[in-house]
């Protein structure tokens, strides 16, 4: 088997199996809280990560056998076989639990085509082309495949601290291109972008409406991020921080790309 095919097959089966371990958790969730707030968002990210894991593999062809596993498990069937919408919570996970078992049952076989693109080389890199620098952008795309990988291989630290530096980076960027003359006008204090903090860009940021509020939802650890390791100083962070930060971060790449 050639090289590259291996490797691909490797990363897909520990981000499937990841997925099936994270979507058995969601489910025993909801047998104790079916309705909660809580269980609904994280099973949305996860719906919306599966997602992006079954179009990469089924080559982005909604026709491939996998892409339409993945859409048939949101519809409810009738008595007569037809499709309507109005499948519960409980019902989609364990149909993505089962379209998830088949991908990995299909990535284990001898002849992996069935699920695997044509082509062998890896997924495109996330694209920042709004970003104005144009110096920026692959660094960003480097950085936001390595945040992705940092998560699925349960290195929330690394996870969090790139997600947020992302995050920086993306909205400095846009107060930059903005100007200090016109951000002066949404409060933004005196002195270079350089010189403000991280809670200071989003708030002028969210103020000239470059971004919406997505940043509120930031774990407490987020605000700190730059202070990790100074004078011996460890934050704690855990899976949940990591994914929300995560989270954020894509709501604020929508806001600073409209047309996404």
């Amino acid at each position: 088997m050639d090289e590259n095919l291996r490797t691909q097959i490797e990363t897909y089966l520990f981000r499937l199996n990841g997925l099936l371990d994270r979507g058995r958790k969601l489910r025993n969730s909801l047998g104790t809280d079916p309705s909660g707030t809580s269980s609904i968002v994280a099973i949305r990210a996860w719906q919306e990560e599966c997602g992006v894991t079954i179009h990469q593999l089924s080559g982005g062809s909604k026709a491939h056998w996998l892409a339409r596993l993945f859409s048939q498990a949101f519809l409810m069937r009738t008595e007569s076989g037809q499709a309507t919408e109005g499948a519960t919570p409980a019902e989609i996970v364990d149909r993505l639990l089962d379209v998830l078992n088949q991908a990995v049952a299909s990535l284990s076989q001898p002849d992996q085509a069935p699920v695997i693109s044509a082509s062998s080389a890896q997924p495109p890199p996330h694209r920042f082309d709004f970003v104005h620098n144009p110096e920026l952008r692959p660094v960003l795309e480097q950085a936001y495949t390595d945040s992705r990988r940092a998560l699925e291989q349960g290195d929330y630290e690394q996870a969090l601290l790139t997600s947020c530096g992302i995050l920086e980076a993306i909205v400095t960027d846009a107060l930059e291109h903005k100007g200090l003359i016109k951000l002066s006008a949404s409060g933004a204090p005196a002195g270079p972008i350089a010189d403000w903090s991280f809670n200071t860009r989003i708030a002028v940021a969210e103020k000239a409406g470059l971004i919406r509020g997505g940043c509120a939802r930031l774990p407490a650890v987020a605000w700190t991020y730059r202070d990790n390791g100074e004078n011996g100083s460890k934050l704690t962070i855990c899976e949940g921080d990591a994914r929300r930060a995560g989270q954020v971060l894509r709501v604020v790449m929508r806001d600073l790309d409209p047309g996404r």
